[in-house]
This record gives structure tokens, sequence and C-alpha cells, in this order.
């Protein structure tokens, strides 16, 4: 089994005010015994895409994916996320925000995709399929790579940007966006409301559809991009139980624990501190007293966000003579 948990290993900043005084027994003993090793640090959608045998072509292909689960079908087209969001400026750095905080409505999304679509015309021309998730197409695919939402979320967004061959030519039609999204009714409506203007999209998950893969193995996970990887691969996706059951240590299968994501991405230290003594008592308290029914193939808790894995065996269970360490010399 996998289990992606994004944030378990944080930036230092954020490590050392949360663990300050912090004991998790079962965490800080399954840290010691098993093996950190570094991973992908591509994100939880590239992470469940590589877990499901989807090939990466410029970008790991969400975008035909999610497209198709929101009911409009890929064809032979290029397709881009194009997410609205909105970028807070901070004293030395643009941060992108999390777009689900926005709460916009479908038809300030329509008004929004449209206005973009009447500027841009052909060239750029989002299709707003949901509030959260827009779609542009391309009959010849850009050269570009792209970072996906949860790796970007609450950092500076300069080393972030699209890469590539035509990353400059997309760079400075973002910037034309803006522009236009800053003088927009809808915008200037949201603001008097209080709430925060879409000021920009986040271009990721170009490519388009893969075949479907031979794999099958179950998804454990709440958000949509998993339900819609799920749909595609022909497999259920469930929601995670409220804590490990055992049949799941000697199964196959992913499992998404997003309960750090939301502090983590904010760097609010009490909020992913008061998570992780959720995830004590749920998931690593059990998981510890289960180690020695873990299945041959072993398992591995990911934090593909920051770019580390802890690989647990079930030989790991018996060695008592790896002493547990502070949280914070451990997961730094």
């Amino acid at each position: 089994m996998l289990f992606l948990i994004p944030h378990l290993f944080p930036p230092s900043r954020l490590l050392e005010n949360a663990t300050q005084g912090l004991r998790l027994p079962a965490l800080e003993t399954l840290l010691a015994r098993g093996t950190i090793r570094s991973c992908p640090q591509e994100g939880v959608e590239a992470a469940l895409c590589g877990a499901m045998s989807i090939p990466r072509q410029q970008d790991w292909p969400l975008a035909p994916i999610t497209l198709e689960a929101d009911g409009r079908p890929a064809e032979e087209m290029h397709w881009l996320r194009a997410d609205p969001v909105h970028l807070g400026l901070m004293r030395d750095r643009i941060v992108l925000t999390d777009n689900r905080i926005l709460n916009l409505a479908p038809q300030e999304a329509f008004a929004l995709a449209d206005a973009i679509g009447q500027h841009f015309g052909e060239a750029f021309s989002p299709i707003p399929l949901h509030p959260q998730r827009w779609y542009v197409p391309f009959a010849i695919p850009p050269k570009l790579t792209t970072n996906p939402p949860s790796v970007a979320r609450g950092h500076g967004i300069e080393p972030l940007m699209p890469q590539g061959d035509d990353a400059m030519r997309f760079r400075s039609l973002l910037n034309e966006l803006q522009m236009l999204l800053f003088a927009h009714p809808v915008n200037h409506a949201r603001e008097t409301r209080g709430e925060l203007p879409v000021n920009s999209v986040w271009l990721w998950g170009g490519g388009s559809k893969p075949a479907v893969p031979t794999v099958r193995v179950p998804i454990y996970a709440r958000d949509s991009e998993a339900r819609a990887l799920g749909s595609f691969c022909r497999i259920p996706v469930l929601s995670p139980p409220s804590q490990l059951e055992k049949a799941m240590l000697e199964a196959k299968g992913v499992t998404v624990l997003d309960e750090l994501a939301e502090a983590g991405e904010c760097g609010d230290a009490h909020g992913w501190r008061d998570a992780l003594r959720c995830l004590e008592r749920d998931w690593f308290v059990p998981l510890l007293k289960s180690l020695p029914a873990v299945g041959q193939v072993g398992l591995c808790l990911m934090d593909p966000v920051n770019g580390k894995a802890l690989h647990l065996q079930r030989i790991d269970a018996w060695k008592i003579w790896r002493r547990p360490r502070s949280l914070t010399s451990i997961l730094a």
C-alpha cells in the first residue's frame, strides 16, 4: 500500500515552530525503524498517475483525464488546465493561494472565461466546465512543462511558472490576462463584497488523452483529481476510512491522507501540529501495532510535495535497537 501524505516532511521553518514539545511516539518509532528516501517532488497528482501507470508526457496528463470526468470528450486535442486562482502579494514574493477558498460561482466563472476567450480568441479560450476547473484546447501541443497546484500552493510562484520553449510566450499571455481580469466587473463586485478577486489562471496538467492502463489498484481519496483518475482507469475511488484498517497493510492500492495539506500549504504551525496528532492517533499508532502484518512488498508513506518518503518492511517491527529521536531531527 502506498500512503500519500502531503506535507508530512515540511520545510524547516514550519517544522521548528510546530514540533516544539510535541511527542508522537508511534510516528517517532516508525521514522526511526524505517528507511527515509528521496522521492519525486512533483505533487499528489503526479504520484497518483505514477501509481496508476499513466506515463508522463510533457506533463502528467491530468487535463484530458479530468476533462472527460467533467463531461467533455478529449478527442485528439492537447489539453491544458487553466484554473482560476488568486495570486497574493507577500512582502517579497507572489504566492499562489488555494483556489477552493474563492467560492467562485458558475456565472462568475462563465463571465471571466468568456472575457478571456473574447480577448485572446482561438489562441487561448478557457472552457469553464466547473467553476474551479477550466480547460484550454490546443491543436498543436505547446512546449511547456508545468507544476500542479499541490506543489505550488502557498509558495512563491516565480520558480514554479511554466518552463520550456514556449514559456516566455505564455508568461507574456498571463501578464496580459492579469491586466484584463483586474478591470473585470466580476472582480470589482467580489472585492466590494470582501471576497478575493480572480486575478490569474494556473496552467498545469497538459497532455493528450493517454491509453487506459491495465493496472487495477484501489484508490482511497477525497479530491476530484483522484476520482477522475479512478473513473479513467475504471476502478472505484473510495473515501479513506476514519482510521487504518489492518487489511490495508496486505493490499495493493493508494490512500491519500491530506489532513496536513491545508496547514502545510499556508505555513500554519498550529494547524499542522493538530492534524499530525490526529494522524498519530488514527493511523500511525495502529500502523506501528500492526507492522508485523505488513505484506512482503512493504508499504510507503510518501510526501510527494516535499520529496521524501518513509519505506517500511515487516522486519522493521523488530528493529528495537533503533531508538526514536525528536520529530524535528528526523523529519528535517
